[in-house]
């Protein structure tokens, strides 16, 4: 479904959920004049929510709200389930509000992927009809990947791992998931940057895993403290953004990387890697994977294609040697078996055609422009010391909130202004030191930028003041 389809079934949806039972649903053409949409994208939302069971169309008389039967809009009784299912093993927490669609119209500072207007539609279009034809595509794949692609992602890494040592995964968050578990038991301590992706923070909590904090500046995480965690905890995972950290941006310092490689080494330990943002670089070549300068199986890699092609199309990696490669596999294979052919053949097609580093230098320069503005107007019209860092690649902006304010507070009153932003508490594995909030500038758009950062200026001006 795309954005318009969505939009409007987004719109009916809710008409139809705010209206009684019988009621009858705008015609086509008032729905047209209001979200000013074709026939064609109204027809398909109608037939969406039809088959949803939400609404019923009486021909010559209109598109109704489905009435219900009495007996089923009694309230069930759920309790029992509470006491069956325990306490939760995994609290979503910010991942499932930065996930959740956002409606028509809001200013979505808060999303993690690329906007659909700077998706390579045509080229994905491209790669999936050669896909489509390919002998077997809809045959069995092996566990660990189709091999050519297998072989990209271990060329993308430098030279560090070989194609064998490569496992293609649907997304980054499921090599996570599978590394947690794979690498660590329930009850082991995990070391995590401070802070970091919300989604690495679920993944390990859904293991059962201890999450043990170690703090991070500009320069990425501070090797002192990692020395010290390790030390204190006996922790045998580390997992680590050095590349363009979300949400912060940071890059781990030249001087820090061989450190902190010695540190993990010194502790017996595995360092996950993920590289989720290579493709982002906005200022140059970024710095090598951690995993090119670790000869003895420490760097566990991760790489996304995901986040610089599109959401649909969930394509990772996760690379490791020697026993732990094995424990990767087995945890991936339990999950589901392997990615789909269809899947992993499209993402090959993309990027192996001639017209994906085009693609690439286009998309950089776009979201540069998009980087630069909104970190102006957060710079113009929020405090002088909210932006202390523009980063050289990613995806997001780390503002800093005045001392004392809520984040979340900030976050719920910009929604209902239409303006949608990241609360920084999500991104830290304990108690946040300050408050902050992360913007995405992948979704910022020229035409109201200025006037979304305008009403979070003047929302954090009424809650300070409060």
């Amino acid at each position: 479904m795309n954005n318009s389809s969505w939009r409007v079934t987004q719109y009916l949806r809710e008409v139809a959920q705010q209206a009684a039972p019988g009621a009858r649903l705008p015609s086509v053409r008032e729905v047209m004049r209001t979200l000013q949409v074709s026939p064609v994208t109204v027809q398909r939302a109608l037939a969406a929510l039809t088959q949803a069971g939400l609404i019923e169309a009486r021909p010559g008389h209109g598109t109704f709200v489905r009435d219900v039967p009495e007996l089923h809009r009694l309230a069930a009784d759920y309790g029992w389930q509470s006491l069956a299912l325990g306490s939760p093993r995994a609290i979503a927490g910010g991942l499932s509000s930065l996930l959740a669609m956002p409606p028509p119209q809001a200013r979505a500072l808060n999303i993690g992927y690329l906007p659909e207007d700077a998706l390579p539609l045509a080229l994905l279009a491209a790669a999936g009809g050669r896909a489509l034809r390919r002998p077997g595509i809809w045959a069995r794949v092996p566990v660990e990947g189709l091999e050519a692609l297998r072989a990209w992602f271990a060329d993308e890494t430098g030279g560090a791992y070989a194609a064998n040592e490569v496992t293609i995964c649907p997304g980054t968050q499921a090599a996570n998931a599978a590394a947690f578990r794979a690498l660590a038991q329930a009850g082991d301590p995990v070391l995590l940057e401070s802070p970091t992706y919300t989604g690495a923070i679920a993944a390990a909590t859904a293991a059962g895993l201890r999450l043990v904090p170690v703090p991070m500046d500009a320069e990425g995480v501070r090797p002192d403290l990692l020395e010290e965690a390790f030390a204190r905890t006996g922790a045998r995972v580390f997992y680590c953004q050095p590349t363009f950290a979300n949400p912060t941006g940071a890059v781990l310092s030249q001087s820090r990387r061989a450190e902190v490689l010695r540190i993990v080494r010194q502790a017996g330990a595995f360092l996950i890697e993920d590289d989720w943002a290579r493709d982002f670089s906005l200022a140059g070549d970024p710095p090598p994977p951690l995993a090119q300068s670790d000869p003895d199986g420490h760097v566990v890699y991760v790489r996304s294609l995901s986040k610089c092609v599109a959401p649909g199309l969930r394509i990772g990696a996760i690379c490791a040697r020697g026993a732990a490669l094995e424990r990767l596999r087995t945890a991936r294979l339990v999950d589901d078996f392997s990615v789909p052919g269809l899947m992993q053949e499209t993402a090959l097609q993309l990027v192996t055609a001639p017209s994906w580093p085009k693609h690439l230098k286009a998309l950089r320069a776009d979201l540069r422009a998009r980087r630069d503005q909104l970190a102006t107007e957060v710079r113009r019209q929020l405090r002088p010391d909210a932006l202390r860092h523009v980063p050289a690649g990613g995806l997001h902006l780390w503002v800093a909130l005045p001392s004392g304010v809520s984040d979340d507070h900030v976050a719920r009153e910009a929604a209902a202004r239409g303006v949608l932003v990241g609360s920084g508490r999500h991104w830290f594995p304990a108690e946040a030191p300050g408050p902050h909030l992360r913007l995405s500038f992948a979704g910022a758009r020229r035409e109201w930028v200025a006037e979304a950062v305008g009403v979070l200026a003047n929302v954090i001006e009424t809650v300070t003041q409060a």
